[in-house]
């Protein structure tokens, strides 16, 4: 894949410094497409930027701190990617938390939490974004959500609930933006070895590496699919307990999950 077959000349990808997105940013690059890369932390995004200056990767990559908690977060760093470059082709609204949370911990400041990046934070981007890219008449973006959103699964109350959440509103945005020239994809991860998934408290299926990811990811963002989802046999299982029977679903995943 060379940077005539990608359709992006720049892609701005947010929670860029660990996991998928570190890995998709760089994975861009090294395709010769120019990616912003924010996150809260500035260190490890001055570290993905030297990588691939070091790999000698045709994209730049420009670090851009932000947290897309913080009111007005995506309004400032859009204004600054604009004056600096040009609206992106391409966004990746990847920033998220996961907080394992049993029965015996369950709490409503986790769910706050959890709700706030995952769910409102990424809505935040799309009131931002948006309404530039309609104006313009094109752009790309995408949500991270998770196969964890699909059904309940235990520990996960409040990150699937976040996640659910989220696939809802990118399904019910997608539907109005038909005819704008803008595409609005959703992504839906199954477990893939980032900090985050390191803590989680038990075997997780079909583990895959956050490189693989990346690939699974931009093959996604290529096509015309409206959701993107990874590894395809844990996705196709998952997608396959949507539709058992409640009393079925809940022997199975207690069954799985040794809960």
């Amino acid at each position: 894949m060379s940077r005539e077959t990608l359709p992006w000349r720049l892609a701005w990808i947010t929670g860029a410094g660990t996991g998928i997105g570190r890995s998709t940013a760089l994975l861009l690059s090294s395709f010769g497409c120019d990616v912003v890369i924010s996150g809260r932390r500035q260190k490890p995004l001055d570290e993905v930027a030297e990588q691939a200056r070091a790999r000698g990767y045709d994209g730049r990559i420009w670090p851009l701190a932000m947290d897309v908690t913080e009111p007005g977060a995506y309004q400032r760093a859009l204004d600054e990617i604009q004056q600096e470059w040009t609206l992106p082709d391409l966004v990746i609204l990847n920033a998220g938390n996961h907080i394992p949370m049993s029965l015996d911990e369950l709490n409503l400041d986790n769910c706050r939490a959890l709700m706030e990046i995952n769910y409102f934070a990424v809505m935040a981007g799309l009131e931002t974004i948006l309404p530039r890219m309609r104006e313009r008449g094109s752009g790309q973006i995408a949500c991270t959500a998770s196969l964890a959103g699909y059904r309940g699964l235990p520990t996960a109350a409040a990150y699937g609930g976040s996640k659910a959440a989220l696939i809802n509103a990118c399904e019910a945005l997608q539907v109005e933006l038909a005819g704008s020239g803008v595409r609005l994809q959703v992504i839906n991860p199954g477990f893939v070895k980032t900090p985050l998934t390191d803590r989680n408290p038990f075997a997780m299926p079909q583990l895959i590496e956050p490189d693989e990811a990346a690939h699974a990811l931009i093959k996604g963002l290529k096509s015309s699919r409206f959701e993107i989802r990874f590894p395809r046999l844990f996705a196709a299982f998952m997608s396959l307990l949507a539709y058992l029977p409640d009393r079925l679903y809940f022997r199975l995943v207690k069954r799985g999950t040794g809960f």
